[in-house]
């Protein structure tokens, strides 16, 4: 099956961060994850942070939605949703994945089939200019790219923030500093 798929990550406060995620989880670095693909069956939506448990690093998943409303125009691709609305630009500059190299997966907390392991993906990317906005409420996240790749380092915990359940409306309220970077990629699942 072949598959067209968006990423998007942000930089966001780590201690908030922290304080959604699951006992036995610990965060990697201050990140955001925001995943929109494309297959014959239609659109998919994934929110993920990297987080490390069970001996693993990975993406731990905060929410994901099929049947996201999704619109191409030459370049452009943007997917719509009653809380979310993200658009992606191909800028013709391709290279390899920014992703980390030490990547095993991907964490589902709360579903049968915990932990789905890392897809190899070989093809290129190419980068974009992304612009997203989530809608739970009116002051949730909301970004724009500057045009480049940011890097996103492990900060040290400063502030202890009030412990909330791992919900995308809770991780959708912690703003974004930055968008670090995002890119597509077609590759066969």
């Amino acid at each position: 099956m072949q598959v067209e798929q968006f990423v998007m990550a942000y930089l966001a406060d780590q201690d908030r961060i922290r304080a959604l995620l699951p006992s036995g989880f610990e965060s990697l670095r201050p990140v955001l994850r925001i995943n929109a693909e494309i297959t014959h069956s239609g659109a998919y939506l994934e929110f993920n942070t990297p987080a490390t448990a069970m001996g693993k690093r990975g993406w731990l998943n905060i929410g994901f939605w099929n049947g996201a409303e999704y619109k191409k125009e030459g370049k452009s691709t943007s997917f719509h949703t009653p809380f979310l609305d993200i658009s992606f630009l191909r800028v013709g500059i391709s290279g390899g994945c920014p992703a980390e190299k030490d990547n095993d997966g991907c964490f589902f907390p709360y579903s049968r089939k915990s932990f789905r392991p890392a897809e190899k993906i070989t093809e290129n990317k190419e980068f974009c200019d992304c612009e997203f906005k989530w809608k739970f409420s009116p002051h949730d996240a909301f970004g724009k790219s500057e045009g480049a790749t940011f890097p996103a380092f492990y900060t040290e915990p400063q502030t202890v923030c009030e412990k909330l359940p791992l919900t995308a409306q809770n991780a959708a309220a912690i703003a974004c500093i930055k968008v670090l970077g995002s890119y597509a990629v077609i590759f066969e699942r």
